[in-house]
């Protein structure tokens, strides 16, 4: 089991998505796996996902009918083995610490949960 697993619901975001999940593969902290659904995009962003899977071993890409942004995170959640899961938005990139900060945080205060902004 990994300590955390990120998801990423994605719907035509194919202008951000590399970028976000750039910042996400590039962690200080490494016990994680990225889970990825594609929420039904019309645009290019499974061929974007395919890339990042074929890539990268801690990569896991999903594609689903469009249900929605909690559709696509529930289903991100069904599909995780992480002890902990963060949720990140597609067209978001997010701090190459983030990861190593909020262990931190669960290490020092024993938290069940971290609310956290961008």
């Amino acid at each position: 089991m990994v300590k955390f697993s990120v998801i990423v619901p994605v719907y035509n975001t194919e202008k951000y998505l590399s970028n976000c999940l750039d910042s996400i593969l590039s962690q200080t902290y490494k016990d994680f796996e990225l889970i990825i659904v594609n929420d039904g995009s019309k645009d290019n962003s499974q061929d974007i996902i395919d890339k990042y899977v074929k890539k990268d071993k801690r990569v896991k890409g999903y594609l689903i009918d469009n249900g929605g942004p909690s559709i696509a995170r529930n289903y991100g959640v069904e599909k995780s083995s992480g002890e902990y899961l963060v949720f990140i938005d597609s067209d978001d990139d997010i701090d190459k610490r983030l990861l190593e900060e909020l262990n931190k945080e669960i290490d020092k205060n024993k938290c069940d949960v971290i609310r956290y902004q961008l």
